[in-house]
């Protein structure tokens, strides 16, 4: 089954390697999609609570209006998309730095001075990868270079 898996994704990462914005567009309807699902359930659970605790219904009121405004502009808008995931990128890429240069300082630890290394090169790599993330063709390719890592490996993968 893993082999299985391995191929379909092998196959659609070419596709979308081959058509980057179709990619972008299709993760960027899935996530909005999915957005405005918990914006619904936060509504409808702010609604519930209301007669328990006005300050937590109002929290989940306005969480869920929040979630349902970016839930559609996701749905319409692959630039957004874009910029969060590089956003996110970026992020993650700074914490990975900051990760390694604390761990640069634990030397009571055996590896501390490799896993420091690694994480500054890392987060260096997110931050890369993120000012690519900002652009849906970059991002695309991306997703596309992602699904064929995968693949690779499901379909290497030994079955159980």
């Amino acid at each position: 089954m893993n082999k299985m898996y391995g191929i379909l994704a092998i196959i659609l990462g070419l596709i979308v390697m081959v058509f980057p914005i179709a990619g972008v567009v299709a993760a960027s309807i899935l996530t909005g999609f999915l957005i405005l699902l918990i914006g619904i359930w936060l509504l409808l659970a702010g609604v519930n609570t209301w007669g328990v605790s006005k300050a937590a219904a109002v929290l989940n009121l306005i969480v869920s209006i929040l979630a349902l405004y970016i839930g559609v502009d996701l749905l319409l808008n692959i630039y957004l998309f874009s910029f969060l995931a590089g956003f996110l990128l970026y992020i993650a890429g700074i914490f990975l730095i900051i990760a390694g240069i604390i761990s640069l300082f634990a030397r009571e630890r055996k590896y501390a001075l490799w896993g420091g290394v690694l994480g500054i090169i890392l987060g260096i790599l997110y931050i890369i990868l993120g000012t690519y993330a900002f652009d849906p063709i970059y991002l695309g390719l991306l997703i596309g270079i992602w699904l064929i890592i995968n693949g690779i490996f499901l379909f290497l993968e030994p079955e159980e």
